[in-house]
């Protein structure tokens, strides 16, 4: 009697198979109809299950506990992302499989600031080579960590966030200032003409 199907992709019965071969249908999704930093693809093929990639809070990818050396690839897998609920999922023409998160699925390994119209823009690059200028389209949020404090992240796309690197945050703490918000002191930082609170003023020296 045949066994009964699962949920879980075993992709570990095909000998050899790197993640070059791990979705079907990259081979369709060709680089140049991807529109990175736009909308998730629409395309709403069979979910197929989980696969084992997984996406470590550094930002590293791991296929079948292996780094994805290649960035091409890392930056491919990326563009086809979106978030379903709570679940992580890569989506092709012709399949849709799911992918651990650790924390966040990209991390900001950049940032810059200038001056626009007297008003300060904050702008960050991405381990996969995302650039979001940060305002109402990609806010910042700041959440407490377990023991590391105020963890910063900035929206990319839809539901997609990126970590901002540890020494990133000081570079933002370094930018902060102290507003009104409600009835209540904030201290937090401003880009694309609005206020990102961090924290209430009288913990800043918790930073």
């Amino acid at each position: 009697m045949p066994n009964p199907p699962t949920t879980k992709r075993e992709i570990d019965t095909e000998p050899a198979r790197g993640p070059e071969g791990a979705l079907r249908g990259l081979g369709e999704a060709e680089t140049g109809r991807l529109r990175r930093q736009g909308p998730a693809p629409s395309w709403n093929p069979p979910d197929c299950g989980d696969i084992d990639i997984r996406i470590a809070a550094d930002g590293t990818w791991f296929y079948c506990g292996s780094p994805i050396g290649r960035a091409p690839l890392v930056q491919l897998f990326a563009s086809i992302m979106r978030k379903e609920g709570d679940r992580y999922v890569l989506v092709t023409p012709v399949e849709k499989v799911g992918v651990r998160v650790d924390d966040a699925p990209f991390l900001a390994v950049e940032m810059q600031t200038m001056q626009e119209a007297c008003q300060p823009r904050i702008t960050f690059r991405t381990n996969v080579e995302d650039v979001v200028t940060v305002g109402a389209e990609h806010p910042l949020r700041f959440e407490r960590g377990a023991s590391a404090g105020l963890k910063p992240y900035v929206r990319i796309r839809d539901d997609l966030w990126a970590l901002v690197k540890r020494a990133l945050f000081y570079d933002l703490v370094a930018l902060g200032q102290t507003e009104k918000v409600g009835t209540e002191d904030w201290f937090g930082v401003r880009s694309g003409g609005l206020f990102f609170p961090m924290c209430p003023a009288s913990e800043i020296e918790g930073l």
